[in-house]
C-alpha cells in the first residue's frame, strides 16, 4: 500500500488504557490471594482460582455455574462480601443472585480453608419457576497434571478406578445421552504427576467427568448433575438447592515447582515444521472491501478466503463476492457447501455457478443434519464436482467442535483433508478462562493424529465467539439493549485478541495443523474496521477504518512464511507464549504477554549482541491501529547479554524481536 497510510484523525478516536486491553473501559477483575497451610489460591468474584498444593496447581477454577435451557451461562451479581482472611486461614461469605429473562436464582456461598481442606459449600432457592441445564458446582483440573493419571472413585454402593486419558477423550452419545468418562461419584481421588494425591468430596448431588479438551478448554471438568438423568431440568418456585465441595491433598512434588517472578523462555532446535498456511473468512456483514481494505489485507499474503454456502438456498452472489475479493487479496478459495438429502441437484447448481477463473483452495463439505460429513456426501462431490475442480482437496469433518469429529471419526481414507472449528468460549468467557484454553488447541491437533493419520488438518474457522449455539433446544433470544450480538465479541479490536491469537497460532503451527482460518476480513468480526464503522460504537471500541491489534500479528506471521519453527518452551505459559521461528539464518521471536500485569521475560539462549524490537502494547496501539504502515517501520534495540535476551513486556502486548538482520 502506497501513499497516505493514516486511517482516522488523530484527535476523532480516544480509546482509554483498558478498552485497547480487551475492549471494554474496566478493570481486570480483582483478585485476593488465598492462603491456608499447604495450599494457595486466588478468589476472583465468586471463584476459586489456581487453587495450588506445595506448588502444585490442583484446580483451575472452582465455580457455581447456572446454565439455562440452552446451555448458556446466566451471571450472578455479588452481594453482602465478607472477607475474613488471615496470614493461614480464610473464609469468605457472600450472597449472589442471578436474573434473566424467566430465571431468578439467589443462593449463599461460603468458602473455607484452613491446613488440611478447601470448601465451598452453597445454599439455594428459586425465587419463580424456570427451565435449566445445570444448577451447581464445577471444577476444572489441569491437563498437565491430571492427563494420563490414575484414579479411584466413590459411586453408589460401590468404588471403581481408572486412568484419565492422555490424548482429548471422546464424550460418547448414545440414545440420545451423552457419557462421561467415568460413573458418577461422590468422592474422587487422583495420583497427579507431580507425586501430589488430590481428594475430593462432593456433597449434595453425584459429579462426573468429562474432557474439555474437546471444546479446546484447557481442563478436565467434574460438573454436578449427571447427563443421563436428561435435560433440561425445571425448577419450581421456592425449590431448595445445596451442594458442598471439599479439597484436600497429601504428598511432595517430585520435582521443584518454579515460583520465579521472571518467565524464562528456552529457545530450542527446529521442529521439523514450517508454518501453516492462513486465511480469513469472507465477512458476514454486506459491505464488500473497500480500496484500503483490499490494499492492507493483500499485505497479509494470505492463502484463502473462506466462503460459507448453503446450497438447499443458495446465495450464488456471495459466491461471487468472494471470487472478487480472491481476486483482490490475491488469495484462493476456501469453500463451505452444506449440502441436504437433495444433493443431486444441489451440486448441479453448484456446478452451473461456480465463478470462473477462481482458483480454489479446498472444498468443506458439511451436511445440514449431520454433526460430521458421511463419506457419501464425500464420494458424491467427487463423481459430481472434482472433475470441474481438478486437484482440489475434498475435507470432510465437522463445522462444530472437535467434540464432534472426535466422537464420530470420519474413515480417514475417504477423505483429502479433515475440517473442524475452534472458539475459547464454549464454556467460560473470561480472559483467563480463554489464556488456560489455548494449549488445548494443540492437544486437539495431536488427538486427531491418533485417528486421521497424516492427512493435512485445516481448522476453519478459529474465532473468539461462537458462531452459532449448537446446543440450544428452544430458540435464541435476541440481544437486550446494550448487548452486542451473541457471535460478536468487545476484545475483537483489542491487545488480548493480538495475544491470544498469537497463542493460537503457536499451538497450532507447532501442533502440525496444514491449515487456519482466522476471524474474518473486516467489521466487528474481523480483523479491520470497516471504512463507515460499526454500528453499536457505544459498545464496540472501534473507530471507522481502523486495523485491529491482531491485523499485525498476521502481518509479521505473513513476513516469516517461509521460517522453519523453533522450539521455544514458557517456564509459565499461562503469563508467556512465544512463537520462534528461522529463516535465512535469521531467528526470530514473536512474544504474547497473555496477562494485565507487566510481565519480565527473558529469552535464550540466542546468538548476537542485540535484537531488533518492536512493541505493539497500550502506548503504541492507537499508532499501530491508525497508521498502520508508520508503526510497522519501527524498531528499537535491545542487547543481549550472555545469550539473554531481557524484555519488559507490557500488560496484553505483543513483541517482536529479530536477530541477524532488522527482519521485515
Amino acid at each position: 500500500m502506497t501513499g497516505q497510510t493514516k486511517l482516522v484523525a488523530a484527535t476523532t478516536w480516544q480509546p482509554t488504557t483498558f478498552q485497547l486491553w480487551h475492549g471494554r473501559n474496566e478493570p481486570p477483575p480483582h483478585r485476593t490471594f488465598l492462603h491456608a497451610g499447604s495450599f494457595t489460591a486466588y478468589l476472583e468474584s465468586a471463584d476459586l482460582r489456581d487453587l495450588r498444593f506445595n506448588g502444585v496447581e490442583l484446580v483451575r477454577r472452582l465455580y457455581f455455574a447456572l446454565r439455562d435451557e440452552n446451555w448458556d451461562t446466566i451471571p450472578g451479581k455479588l452481594e453482602n462480601l465478607s472477607l475474613d482472611v488471615e496470614r493461614d486461614r480464610f473464609q469468605i461469605a457472600f450472597d449472589s443472585y442471578h436474573c434473566n429473562r424467566d430465571i431468578e436464582f439467589r443462593w449463599h456461598g461460603i468458602i473455607r480453608g484452613d491446613d488440611a481442606t478447601i470448601s465451598y459449600t452453597m445454599s439455594g432457592k428459586a425465587i419463580r419457576a424456570f427451565r435449566y441445564c445445570r444448577i451447581g458446582f464445577c471444577v476444572l483440573h489441569p491437563p498437565g497434571e491430571y492427563a494420563g493419571r490414575p484414579f479411584s472413585g466413590r459411586v453408589p454402593q460401590r468404588s471403581i478406578t481408572g486412568t484419565l486419558p492422555t490424548t482429548v477423550g471422546p464424550q460418547r452419545y448414545e440414545g440420545g445421552v451423552y457419557y462421561p468418562l467415568f460413573d458418577a461419584v461422590s468422592k474422587l481421588t487422583v495420583s497427579l504427576s507431580s507425586g501430589v494425591e488430590a481428594e475430593f468430596d462432593f456433597v449434595g448431588d453425584l459429579f462426573e467427568m468429562e474432557d474439555q479438551r474437546n471444546w479446546t478448554d484447557g481442563s478436565f471438568k467434574t460438573y454436578c448433575t449427571p447427563l443421563a438423568l436428561g435435560y433440561p431440568h425445571s425448577a419450581s418456585a421456592g425449590q431448595a438447592f445445596a451442594q458442598r465441595v471439599g479439597i484436600m491433598a497429601s504428598g511432595q512434588p517430585l520435582r521443584p515447582v518454579s515460583s520465579s517472578q521472571t518467565v524464562k523462555l528456552s529457545v530450542g532446535q527446529p521442529l521439523g515444521r514450517k508454518l501453516p498456511q492462513f486465511g480469513l473468512g469472507m465477512a458476514t456483514h454486506d459491505e464488500g472491501l473497500s480500496g484500503t481494505d483490499a490494499a492492507l489485507l493483500r499485505c497479509l499474503g494470505l492463502h484463502h478466503l473462506r466462503v460459507d454456502l448453503h446450497l438447499k438456498a443458495p446465495d450464488f452472489t456471495r459466491l461471487d463476492r468472494a471470487a472478487r475479493e480472491c481476486s483482490a487479496l490475491g488469495c484462493s478459495l476456501e469453500l463451505a457447501i452444506f449440502l441436504t438429502n437433495d444433493a443431486e441437484a444441489e451440486l448441479g447448481r453448484l456446478k452451473a455457478s461456480l465463478p470462473p477463473m477462481v482458483q480454489v483452495a479446498r472444498v468443506l463439505v458439511f451436511h445440514e443434519n449431520e454433526q460430521v460429513t458421511s463419506q457419501q456426501w464425500i464420494d458424491l462431490l467427487r463423481d459430481r464436482i472434482a472433475p470441474c475442480l481438478p486437484g482440489v482437496p475434498l475435507a470432510g469433518g465437522t463445522n462444530l467442535y472437535f467434540a464432534e469429529l472426535n466422537r464420530s471419526r470420519p474413515k480417514a481414507a475417504a477423505l483429502d483433508a479433515v475440517a473442524y472449528s475452534i472458539n475459547p468460549q464454549v464454556h467460560a468467557t473470561d480472559e483467563r478462562s480463554l489464556v488456560e484454553n489455548l494449549e488445548a488447541q494443540r492437544d486437539t491437533v495431536e488427538s486427531a493424529r491418533t485417528f486421521c493419520g497424516d492427512l493435512p488438518i485445516a481448522i476453519s474457522p478459529v474465532t473468539l465467539k461462537p458462531r452459532f449455539n449448537p446446543d440450544a433446544v428452544g430458540p435464541e433470544a435476541a440481544p437486550d439493549a446494550g448487548e452486542l450480538p451473541s457471535a460478536v465479541d468487545a476484545r475483537q479490536m483489542s491487545l488480548f485478541a493480538a495475544a491470544w491469537t498469537l497463542g493460537s497460532i503457536k499451538q497450532l503451527a507447532e501442533g502440525g495443523t496444514a491449515s487456519v482460518t482466522y476471524y474474518e476480513t473486516t467489521g466487528w468480526r474481523g480483523i479491520k474496521e470497516v471504512d463507515s464503522g460499526c454500528p453499536a460504537p457505544e459498545l464496540f471500541c472501534s473507530s471507522p477504518g481502523v486495523v485491529f491489534p491482531v491485523y499485525h500479528v498476521l502481518a509479521d506471521v505473513a513476513g516469516l512464511k517461509a521460517a522453519e519453527i523453533i522450539a521455544c518452551t514458557s517456564a509459565d505459559p499461562l503469563r508467556v507464549q512465544a512463537l520462534a521461528l528461522r529463516v535465512a539464518g535469521s531467528t526470530h521471536l514473536l512474544v504474547a504477554n497473555l496477562t494485565a500485569e507487566t510481565q519480565t521475560c527473558e529469552a535464550g539462549p540466542l546468538a548476537g549482541d542485540r535484537a531488533a524490537v518492536r512493541s505493539l502494547d497500550a502506548a503504541s496501539a492507537r499508532e499501530a491501529m491508525t497508521q498502520p504502515l508508520e508503526y510497522r517501520a519501527r524498531r528499537a534495540f535491545v542487547p543481549i547479554v550472555s545469550s539473554t535476551l531481557t524484555l519488559e513486556l507490557a500488560p496484553y502486548s505483543v513483541t517482536r524481536v529479530d536477530l541477524g538482520g532488522e527482519g521485515s
